[in-house]
């Protein structure tokens, strides 16, 4: 929904995953599929990223992912495209393309692979700003990309007009560190928190959004969790996080994509296979974790 501002971008917001065949081509039967099966439970949708292996992918089929994803998603809600790449060149190409084709924002992650020093990633956030008209979401993840933006470029890129950071740093410290140190100077900064597994702590903590990869399996669990929150049940609401944890945990028993492949094949998805060198998950885990969704009557 082109047009949004950044703090108009709230609630759960999967990182969604990508289908492919057992070639290794994309399967857009099957991301159509997901897109239908998620949607109706969430606020967003962030594909291309980490779950949706947009790293995995050439520039032409990040292109195509998108197109189908926003397509099939039909105005219903904003898609913010993850168009993070290892150069500038190639993110602003895939921010362009992404705003041209509805993209209600871009998010991308630090450049990655190589080491940078702050005035590198500066540079990158600036260009990748100077491109496009759409908000544009720097994506925190120290773990992947081994380069974290500090709090003074954060605050450089605040100024120059960024629109949030999706914090996927794991570590509710910094996001609270980081929030007390920028929320007063830039009040519509967006912090969106980039795992379910704390949502109810960052949003005590001013979070407005959470990029969640469960919901890319249980859309409706993690909905319920955000309704529960703003229900203002405390109880009910820790309920459900400990839910909400318990089912990640599950999504741990083997490699979490092909695991979440796995989950939604049960749920009855065809969500097709990972790529390659993601394989799929081994029938005892695939066992395992249906016994472990009965238990607790997901399944």
């Amino acid at each position: 929904m082109p047009g949004m501002k950044a703090k108009e971008f709230r609630g759960v917001i999967p990182p969604m995953m990508t289908a492919f065949k057992k070639d290794g081509e994309i399967y857009e039967k099957g991301t159509r599929e997901m897109v239908d099966f998620i949607v109706p439970h969430v606020h967003g949708l962030y594909p291309v990223g980490s779950y949706g292996s947009g790293p995995m992918m050439s520039i032409a089929e990040r292109k195509r992912t998108a197109e189908i994803v926003i397509d099939q998603v039909r105005g219903r809600v904003p898609v913010i495209v993850h168009v993070g790449c290892s150069d500038t060149k190639n993110t602003v190409d895939l921010a362009k393309h992404a705003e041209t084709m509805g993209a209600a924002a871009v998010g991308a992650v630090t450049p990655y692979y190589n080491e940078y020093d702050q005035q590198c990633i500066y540079t990158h956030f600036k260009t990748l700003l100077d491109s496009v008209r759409i908000p544009v979401f720097l994506y925190n993840n120290p773990k992947l990309s081994g380069n974290t933006p500090s709090l003074d470029t954060i605050r450089r890129l605040a100024k120059d007009g960024i629109a949030g950071i999706k914090d996927s740093t794991f570590d509710i410290v910094n996001y609270y560190h980081t929030s007390m140190a920028l929320k007063k100077e830039f009040p519509d900064l967006n912090l969106i928190i980039g795992t379910e597994a704390m949502l109810v702590a960052a949003f005590d903590a001013g979070a407005q959004a959470a990029v969640t990869g469960l919901g890319n399996v249980y859309p409706d669990l993690v909905g319920q969790l955000y309704q529960d929150y703003l229900s203002g049940d405390r109880k009910k609401l820790m309920e459900t996080q400990m839910k909400v944890l318990r089912v990640r945990q599950i999504t741990k028993f083997g490699l979490t994509v092909p695991t979440c492949h796995a989950i939604l094949e049960l749920r009855g998805v065809d969500a097709g296979v990972p790529r390659l060198p993601f394989t799929p998950v081994a029938l005892d885990v695939v066992q395992k974790v249906k016994a472990a969704l009965q238990e607790i009557k997901l399944l």
